[in-house]
């Protein structure tokens, strides 16, 4: 068909295909670099301009080449301790899964590039980068959230935690601190193209932008006291292949308590995986537990795998001087093909070696990710599961005044894994308001304020222990009230503007 008179010509791309995909590639290495162990946060801008600028005009072909490109060279370096202990096929299978999600969500920016400024001439200073933002958190949400419940690790808000921008968190919600960084970003490649620099009045949306991100302070939560904690990193035998030793593991979490032995304690926290055995199934290790409850005069928040039924759960558990836990939580989102293996008749024909590895089948928790030490709420989550707002908003609304996270990373030791791990904890702390008591098994362990400072840690592969009187908060910051309604207007608004836009576009060709 011809194009009508008054249609303005598709856009074209701003660079050969050949010269975009080596701007993809520069974009994989710099958003790498932008998260931990690097944490060069100011080049997770520096990488979606360089993506932005090689997506603007390309075709669907190739736009999916393009993005393929960024996501093979940022999840190949991004999750390379996946290869610490099971070799290069996991690795090569997540970070190429991850590769291929990311290239068909990054497709719709395309078209927003394509069609927009076609049907609205006058919306590329304001509407196509927003339409553009909100389809990279759509992007990000796709991703996080498919297959097998996801793996939102790479969500570009966490490049913040140590950045001057990580306060939007807390108004906004970490894909509503993503969304603002995308808008910036393309707002400020359209001011370029368009030369609006030399109108003042164009610039007020950019300028805008920028103070929002630079001077936003943290949403104010209340006061609420303190309490003495305890995180104690045992440094024992708890990696998949490592060669233990009958109760090796609790023992070596009793002997890095011990030295706080008579210290006034509230709680004592000890990491996923540092017990053994089941203590509702094994009296020796219930014996031991209560040992160290009545020795030390405090609760112990502990944490190991449990059977319930025909059923395995990774389950944390508040011991008390009674000899028992009445207070349970059971881990969200077992790992896939690493505590559980989906579809295992299907992988087993893949990889019969190493799927014969994982044996357990670990069950979903459905119980709330909170306990109570006296009136304290102490909100939970188990390893991996930080990095899900649901777990995290979930505790903060059933009233946790304090965030204690509970990992083992003794399966990643020398790797990147625990450094990007602990930023998100930073990060959750600055979101919620709430102080975060992060504990490994295998460190680092670090305790973190509410404003996401440091108040002391513990390095890796070192045995002992954190006692800090630990700041505790009430009240619900903006970022947890209004973060999921945040994603659902992106999740909404984005995908409609592109469909209107697509449908223009079609009438008008």
């Amino acid at each position: 068909m011809k194009k009508t008179k008054n249609a303005p010509a598709l856009p074209r791309p701003m660079m050969p295909l050949w010269v975009a995909t080596w701007m993809a590639a520069a974009a994989g290495l710099s958003m790498y670099l932008a998260f931990p162990a690097f944490s060069a946060w100011p080049l997770a801008f520096v990488a979606l301009a360089l993506l932005l600028l090689a997506l603007n005009g390309r075709r669907v072909g190739g736009a999916i080449l393009v993005s393929a490109i960024y996501g093979v060279v940022f999840f190949f370096l991004l999750v390379s301790w996946t290869s610490r202990y099971l070799g290069p096929v996991p690795w090569a299978a997540l970070a190429t899964l991850e590769a291929a999600l990311t290239a068909v969500a990054l497709v719709p920016i395309t078209l927003a590039y394509r069609w927009m400024p076609r049907v609205w001439p006058k919306s590329r200073l304001i509407a196509l980068p927003l339409t553009v933002a909100a389809l990279w958190t759509m992007q990000e949400l796709f991703v996080g959230n498919w297959p097998y419940g996801g793996f939102p690790w790479a969500r570009m808000g966490m490049t913040q935690s140590e950045g001057p921008f990580a306060a939007v968190a807390s108004w906004v919600g970490v894909s509503g601190l993503s969304f603002l960084m995308v808008a910036v970003v393309a707002l400020l490649i359209e001011v370029v193209r368009l030369r609006t620099w030399r109108r003042p009045a164009a610039l007020i949306a950019p300028v805008a932008a920028v103070l929002v991100l630079l001077f936003t302070p943290l949403f104010p939560t209340a006061d609420a006291g303190s309490m003495r904690i305890a995180a104690v990193q045992g440094n024992g035998t708890t990696g998949y292949f490592d060669k233990r030793e009958e109760y090796g593991v609790i023992t070596a979490q009793m002997a890095a308590t011990e030295p706080l032995h008579g210290e006034d304690i509230d709680l004592i926290v000890w990491p996923e995986g540092g017990v053994d055995y089941d203590p509702f199934q094994d009296s020796s290790t219930a014996r031991r537990l209560t040992r160290v409850v009545t020795s030390m005069d405090a609760p112990l928040l502990a944490n190991t795998a449990t059977e319930r039924g025909d059923d395995i759960f990774n389950t944390s558990f508040l011991w008390t001087a009674e000899g028992t836990a009445t207070q349970l939580h059971d881990k969200r989102h077992p790992v896939p093909f690493g505590e559980y293996v989906p579809d295992r008749a299907f992988f087993n024909l893949l990889a019969p070696d190493l799927v014969g590895l994982i044996q357990r089948e670990y069950t979903p928790g459905s119980n709330p990710p909170i306990v109570h030490v006296g009136d304290v709420g102490v909100g939970l989550a188990i390893c991996f599961d930080v990095i899900y707002d649901e777990v995290i908003r979930e505790g903060v609304e059933a009233g946790a005044q304090v965030l204690v996270f509970q990992t083992n990373n003794a399966d990643f030791r020398g790797t990147e894994e625990n450094l990007q791990q602990l930023a998100f904890a930073r990060m959750r702390a600055i979101e919620t308001g709430r102080s975060v008591v992060n504990v490994s098994t295998v460190g680092t362990s670090q305790i973190i304020r509410p404003d996401g400072s440091t108040v002391s840690s513990l390095d890796a592969d070192e045995a002992g222990a954190l006692l800090d009187d630990v700041e505790l908060r009430s009240g619900l910051t903006a970022g947890i009230l209004l973060g999921p309604w945040v994603q659902l207007a992106l999740l909404i608004t984005g995908p409609m503007v592109l469909l209107v836009a697509g449908a223009l576009n079609r009438r008008q060709r």
